[in-house]
């Protein structure tokens, strides 16, 4: 999976998520990539709302327990590690941070 590309002249616009299954005792559950050419970013290095959707997706479908861990932005040289932890129907993300911009916006 990490030698995956996206075709930017197939998928358009189209957002594309894959996910694929570390090996036990790996650096995470599972392994996410996101691409979103449409939008100019060709890859995201952590993609919550994807972390989010992939959560209720797999806890809901038996495949990973209500608690597990995502890895993403590793092809990209980054270290994205998700916290998933499903409570009910609710569906918790979390992780750490760094900031990269930080500056306020004036609307008129």
């Amino acid at each position: 999976m990490l030698e995956a590309r996206a075709d930017r002249d197939l998928i358009g616009a189209q957002a594309v998520g894959l996910v694929a299954p570390h090996p036990a005792g790996g650096p995470a559950d599972v392994e996410v990539r996101a691409f979103h050419p449409g939008v100019g970013v060709q890859e995201d290095p952590v993609t919550g709302s994807l972390a989010a959707g992939l959560g209720q997706w797999l806890t809901s479908a038996g495949r990973l327990p209500d608690r597990f861990t995502i890895r993403q932005g590793t092809v990209l040289g980054r270290r994205g590690l998700i916290r998933i932890a499903r409570d009910g129907e609710q569906v918790w993300v979390g992780g750490d941070t760094v900031l990269g911009v930080q500056g306020t916006v004036a609307l008129d």
